[in-house]
């Protein structure tokens, strides 16, 4: 990847000037946070519609004595000249207002709504509302950080993303440990399973009946079955992805080309070339009783043409129906190496453990763990991330860091806490 020498452009001032609109919703908070202690982000401004006119510190006390700012309403032409980046922590329909004022006045925009995730203008209108900036979905990138990092980050100023949408929580969670598998063509396509759970805090800060201590506490249950607007995030990304698979080597060890056209545009899903190739998942989200962090296990069956290869190129006899095991989990082990072996924040976990929601907790990681199961040819994925941080706030300043030629960890070190 050429890295792209963003900070050429701000020598005028030190830092990358930033805003943040909704900056007292959860996300918005750890926003606040993580560029209040960034060593090369200065905070210069933050909105709120319901809390404008009132210091931060005061709605926030665990902030007193280090973010001195206060809520402003939200006023894009007073903040022209001030900030170079603007994170937009607000609803959907809300971002796509916004958007492209701030990028007409050569502001780069990192959205954390559903507006710019989607290439597919009839896809997000079906699932959320009637888009008013529909002529910017082909210039926004999807903020998978670890997967489109070159498109993120161009290979020169000019190519630089200027347009972010930030994944969902979900969709971090399971497109990481999935989509190197479907590129790889080492699980089917069709029958995949994604079973999560989340903290309360991603349902936000807004007052609600379900959220609420009584109804969440010594509580599990599932929720939105068949009908969670994440759904189809997931899928177009990793449609986009499959359709791109047929050309991919599926010898043993097989990994990610270097080569920045590797990273799938999700444009091919309007090709009716590649119709075939949509994917469908089943996905069941639940509500854990605790306050932040997300837990993701994820079934899917191996492809034939996979353990047949694996199979051929192995002295020793198969198991189960007919799947090598051993064989097979080195294979995926050694793609999700090749895949995020420059990845600080991807952890591919030893054989035989998994991801604990609490070893990532307050952290912009994901932890990944698998195991094979031989009697029935799947493989289980289980993911951990903080649906705060991975899923939303820690990703988008990681994608900040991207876009501006930073280290993508300056700012993100976070260390896990020992309980």
């Amino acid at each position: 990847m050429t890295k792209s020498n963003c900070s050429t452009e701000y020598l005028e001032h030190k830092n990358v000037r930033v805003a943040i609109a909704g900056a007292t919703g959860y996300t918005g908070a750890e926003l606040v946070k993580l560029i209040t202690g960034h060593p090369n982000a200065e905070l210069v401004a933050v909105t709120s519609r319901s809390y404008h006119g009132e210091s931060f510190e005061d709605i926030f006390p665990a902030f007193r004595d280090i973010v001195d700012i206060r809520c402003e309403e939200m006023n894009p032409e007073a903040l022209f000249g001030k900030i170079d980046c603007i994170f937009l922590a607000l609803p959907h329909k809300i971002s796509m207002q916004y958007a492209p004022v701030f990028l007409a006045n050569n502001i780069k925009v990192i959205d954390l709504s559903a507006d710019f995730r989607f290439k597919n203008l009839s896809t997000y209108e079906r699932t959320y509302q009637k888009h008013s900036s529909p002529e910017l979905l082909d210039q926004a990138v999807y903020g998978l950080s670890e997967i489109y990092k070159d498109k993120i980050a161009g290979t020169d100023l000019t190519k630089s993303a200027r347009l972010i949408g930030n994944p969902g929580c979900y969709p971090t969670s399971f497109l990481l440990p999935v989509i190197p598998l479907i590129r790889e063509g080492v699980i089917k396509k069709e029958g995949i399973i994604s079973d999560s759970k989340s903290g309360v805090s991603g349902a936000g800060r807004s007052v609600s009946l379900t959220s609420h201590y009584c109804e969440v506490t010594e509580s599990f249950k599932p929720y939105k079955i068949g009908a969670h607007r994440h759904v189809p995030e997931m899928e177009e990304i990793l449609s986009a992805h499959a359709a791109l698979s047929a050309d991919t080597d599926l010898s043993v060890n097989a990994g990610l080309c270097a080569d920045a056209n590797f990273y799938a545009n999700t444009a091919l899903l309007a090709d009716s070339a590649h119709a075939g190739q949509k994917i469908s998942i089943t996905f069941v989200p639940h509500l854990l009783p605790m306050n932040r962090g997300m837990l993701t296990t994820i079934y899917a069956e191996l492809s034939e043409d996979i353990i047949e290869k694996i199979n051929n190129n192995e002295d020793s006899s198969s198991v189960g129906h007919g799947t090598n095991k051993d064989a097979v989990y080195e294979h995926i082990l050694n793609i999700f190496k090749s895949y995020y072996e420059s990845s600080y924040f991807v952890r591919i976990l030893p054989k035989g453990k998994f991801p604990d929601t609490a070893h990532v907790r307050g952290t912009n990681f994901c932890d990944i763990g698998f195991w094979v199961d031989d009697k029935s040819s799947r493989v289980i994925i289980v993911s951990a991330i903080d649906n705060i941080l991975k899923g939303a706030a820690g990703q988008a300043v990681q994608n900040m860091n991207i876009m501006f030629g930073m280290d993508e960890k300056t700012g993100l070190q976070l260390i896990p806490g020992a309980i």
